[in-house]
């Protein structure tokens, strides 16, 4: 069995390096990020260099300070996916995941309920992949109504 902190280490790093590149592209000085935050500029800069374990109340404070969308910002870093997680922080990706991922959870209960105990692993890539299409889906259809609009002026 792994040690807890032999597990966490990546973690702790993979978010030290999201927190860095927020605090790069902010737009704020470091010092005023960390006077939002709460903290010393000394104590936000060893967060980011990962030189002392990322609390996750720590980092949504910096990353909201650097207007990126903490929650969204976070799961992907954890999930492994640290270039999406800087890629979408700041943009309308990163607000949809921000919401996404907060009524996922109430919506899968409600129209589940019981049965959610029928639900597999398995079925998880799957499932994120048919979301991702009925996405575009919708999003081409929105597009094509939007142009036959225009055209009907």
């Amino acid at each position: 069995m792994q040690h807890p902190t032999t597990v966490a280490r990546p973690a702790n790093e993979s978010l030290a390096r999201v927190l860095a590149h927020a605090i790069d592209v902010g737009g704020k000085p470091r010092h005023r990020i960390a006077s939002e935050c709460g903290m010393h500029r000394e104590t936000l800069l060893r967060l980011a260099r990962g030189d002392r374990p990322i609390g996750l109340d720590e980092a949504a404070l910096v990353l909201a300070a650097c207007g990126a969308h903490p929650r969204a910002t976070m799961i992907l870093a954890l999930a492994g996916q640290e270039v999406l997680a800087c890629e979408w922080m700041h943009g309308e990706m990163g607000e949809f995941l921000e919401e996404f991922f907060t009524s996922l959870p109430v919506h899968l209960q409600r129209t589940l309920g019981r049965r959610i105990e029928d639900l597999r692993p398995r079925w998880a890539n799957g499932t994120s992949q048919l979301v991702a299409r009925t996405l575009a889906k919708h999003i081409d259809d929105f597009v094509n109504r939007d142009i036959a609009s225009c055209l009907t002026r």
